[in-house]
């Protein structure tokens, strides 16, 4: 059996989740999706209210990935306690609301589990170790496959949890930084790799922000709200190909898409 599952890059702002709305059920018909997972952790700039969890559910998403940004809009905390289809990272200290791990159904019976970690490096460095996270939840788990949304800052952390888990499960991405990277790969024991998706928002920007925001940063200017930028927007993700017999990647390809449109008024 091949089971195709799609990864959507950072959805930004209301631009990404217009896009997201525009293409993301045309895409999975075209490629013959079975299983989407959407990170949604910069929908609101930064954050994600239970609202525009739900604009990401309808337009495909089978399951909401998370970040950094988890706390930055504090209604979500309930709706993670309720929705077991949205997940925070699982290295988060275990006192904190929602889930980092979930199994849900696939096509045909298949059991799919999705995992959300992340980072330390030049992250908050008080969450638990993603590695160690990792291997306590593949301990335990009863899922068919298994795959990760590693949301880290650097390259580095990202692929060494790529080759870390090798073998184990059947793809690692990488989330946050919000530029696509072009080395998707198979790593030798099977799993499907790539170390970042990239982002769902506006083109003309500094990852999905204003330009002129992120220069008055690095001239020394008085931080600012950080505001959406405007104009034309992408869609970035990766298509993984699973065969499940096997537990192994066999297909990788980005699907990326720029679409003209600007974001709808609010």
């Amino acid at each position: 059996m091949l089971f195709h599952l799609l990864a959507v890059g950072d959805v930004v702002g209301q631009g990404g989740l217009d896009c997201l709305d525009r293409h993301l059920r045309s895409l999975k018909k075209l490629h013959n999706v079975d299983f989407t997972v959407v990170n949604g952790e910069n929908a609101s700039g930064v954050g994600l209210t239970p609202k525009q969890a739900q604009v990401i559910f309808d337009a495909g998403a089978d399951v909401i990935t998370l970040g950094n940004h988890t706390w930055n809009r504090l209604q979500i905390k309930d709706f993670l306690e309720e929705n077991p289809y949205i997940l925070r990272p699982a290295n988060y200290p275990k006192s904190l609301p929602g889930r980092g791990y979930g199994v849900f159904d696939g096509p045909r019976g298949l059991r799919v589990g999705v995992m959300n970690l992340i980072g330390r490096l030049d992250l908050p460095p008080h969450n638990e170790s993603p590695f160690l996270t990792a291997d306590a939840i593949l301990k335990d788990t009863d899922a068919d496959i298994v795959v990760v949304d590693f949301h880290a800052e650097a390259t580095s952390e990202k692929g060494a949890m790529g080759w870390y888990l090798d073998g184990r499960v059947a793809a690692v991405w990488g989330t946050h930084t919000h530029v696509p990277t072009a080395d998707c790969q198979i790593l030798p024991q099977g799993t499907g790799f790539v170390t970042d998706l990239g982002m769902t928002g506006p083109v003309r920007s500094v990852l999905g922000i204003r330009p002129e925001q992120s220069i008055n940063l690095f001239l020394g200017g008085i931080p600012q709200r950080y505001e959406e930028a405007e104009g034309p927007t992408k869609l970035n993700a990766v298509l993984f190909g699973v065969d499940v017999e096997a537990r192994k990647c066999i297909s990788i390809e980005r699907i990326d898409i720029e679409d003209k449109s600007e974001k709808r008024k609010e």
